[in-house]
């Protein structure tokens, strides 16, 4: 096992909040904060099971994505690429050895930046909107050891598609590249926005396998970060129904629909909802790849689908983003009456909120408990079961 220390990048990176912090010491702090969140709150789970840790073989490498900046440390200086510096966003801190990724990942960062000094390119500048390189994202399947590298950059001629491709490959990379890939974008955001895709080799996707179950993960399809992790999570909610065996299911903020295909296998039928139409697309295209028949996904906000719908379900699963879910669609889904309904989590913030309207709307929160899917950082994940109260 690698011997991890205080990663270097720690003074001014600021991705992992509790370095050099035992880890039990992290998981009771992350437990704390939950506990106090539901307090503040005024919100007593009838269970409240603590919080699940990672083992020690994958408190570190876990990532299987990230989405580096190109730009410089101080105005005008040398070229950087990495994270955003904490409490400076025009500075960006070159990471190339954070211990979160794959080794690969490492060392594709740092081929990309030497690559850049050595051709000349000049960083995409955020106010006067000048400059090739943008982002560099690389994926990885956990699984199958396929990589995907995507290199962002600006429309500006001078980029040598060719030269890069061939360095990439040249790599001493324990995975395998599956595919590289040029994302053109012009818009002035700063965020990656793709005007157009090129593929320069192979393929633009890579494969994952969860849960016995395969997925076509896309350059720009949402995918769960930590597989090891999620997939503890994912058993562990579900089994807190105790059948969904004839079952009609909900699956709202679906994704790539990878809790809707797990669920496909044992409900009768499952719709899963999205409002990105490229993870709706994805989670069709995975679908079939995986034989399942019996369950439907559809492109579109969660509350405006559901106001269309007239079918009612029997159990109703939810994963929203970070932002939880707003007061119509929570509205919406308690005015189906079902008995259970199953909340994950990424944010025990607005989880808590979510919840308070839940209760106001006569259900109970029978179980709770807590995740750790992303040691070292601030994040924590939660599971919950809310049961209709009987009037």
């Amino acid at each position: 096992m690698e011997n991890f220390n205080i990663c270097q990048h720690d003074e001014f990176c600021g991705g992992c909040i509790y370095q050099g912090v035992p880890y039990e010491e992290q998981l009771a702090v992350k437990e704390a904060e939950v506990k106090n969140i539901f307090a503040e709150k005024d919100i007593h789970p009838d269970i409240f099971d603590g919080i699940e840790g990672c083992s020690e073989e994958h408190r570190y490498r876990y990532r299987n994505k990230m989405e580096y900046t190109f730009g410089d440390f101080v105005k005008d200086g040398p070229i950087c690429l990495g994270m955003h510096k904490k409490k400076n966003f025009m500075s960006i801190v070159t990471v190339d050895h954070c211990q979160l990724v794959d080794e690969d990942f490492n060392k594709i960062l740092r081929f990309s930046l030497d690559f850049a000094v050595e051709m000349g390119y000049k960083h995409y500048h955020k106010k006067s909107h000048t400059g090739l390189l943008r982002h560099l994202i690389v994926r990885k399947g956990i699984r199958t050891g396929e990589l995907l590298v995507n290199i962002v950059t600006s429309s500006e001629e001078g980029f040598d598609e060719e030269a890069y491709v061939n360095g990439l490959l040249e790599l001493p990379l324990t995975n395998n590249i599956g595919g590289i890939l040029r994302t053109l974008n012009d818009n002035i955001a700063d965020k990656v926005t793709c005007e157009e895709l090129k593929i320069l080799w192979g393929k633009d996707y890579y494969m994952e396998n969860i849960l016995g179950l395969q997925f076509k993960v896309s350059a720009f399809s949402f995918f769960q970060t930590n597989v090891e992790a999620v997939e503890r999570l994912y058993s562990e909610a579900l089994a807190l129904v105790e059948d969904f065996a004839g079952k009609s299911v909900f699956d709202l903020y679906c994704g790539t629909g990878t809790i809707s295909q797990v669920l496909a296998l044992k409900a009768k039928e499952v719709l899963g909802i999205e409002l990105v139409e490229e993870a709706v697309e994805a989670a069709k295209e995975n679908a079939r790849l995986n034989g399942l028949e019996n369950c439907n996904f559809i492109a579109g906000d969660v509350f405006e689908v559901l106001k269309e719908r007239e079918e009612k379900p029997d159990v109703i699963v939810v994963d929203p983003p970070r932002v939880g879910m707003n007061t119509k669609a929570v509205d919406k889904i308690v005015s189906y009456g079902v008995d259970q309904i199953i909340y994950i989590s990424c944010n025990p913030k607005t989880l808590a909120i979510n919840l308070q309207q839940f209760i106001y709307e006569g259900y109970a929160v029978r179980y709770v408990k807590c995740f750790d899917n992303f040691p070292g950082t601030k994040h924590t994940e939660c599971i919950c079961l809310l049961e209709r109260k009987k009037r």
